[in-house]
């Protein structure tokens, strides 16, 4: 399925909370279709890729750059069907070509 809003567009509708500029992991999950577990699990197998900031108490806060990884792991792994390594070395081997 295409998508088809980007994210600077679909940032403009909905805003998490009090601060303007981060996205609680409901909403996110909500705006990409992705389960708030499967979320979770993504940034413990792709560390160092998605990484979205805490708060102190440890809530996660998506940034426009956080969603859009994950739009791209989306599809990597449920619509080009990688392997969990496979879509890792993609995105090492993405990183040292950039």
């Amino acid at each position: 399925m295409p998508i088809l809003f980007s994210v600077g567009e679909i940032w403009s509708v909905v805003k998490a909370g009090k601060d303007e500029n981060f996205m609680s992991i409901s909403a996110v999950s909500k705006i990409t279709g992705i389960e708030v577990y499967t979320l979770r699990y993504w940034e413990r197998e792709f560390m160092e890729y998605l990484n979205p900031p805490r708060t102190p108490g440890g809530q996660r806060r998506y940034r426009p750059n956080d969603i859009q990884k994950v739009f791209t792991l989306k599809r990597l792994l449920r619509e080009q069907m990688f392997s969990i390594a496979g879509a890792r070395k993609y995105l090492v081997d993405q990183s040292k070509a950039a």
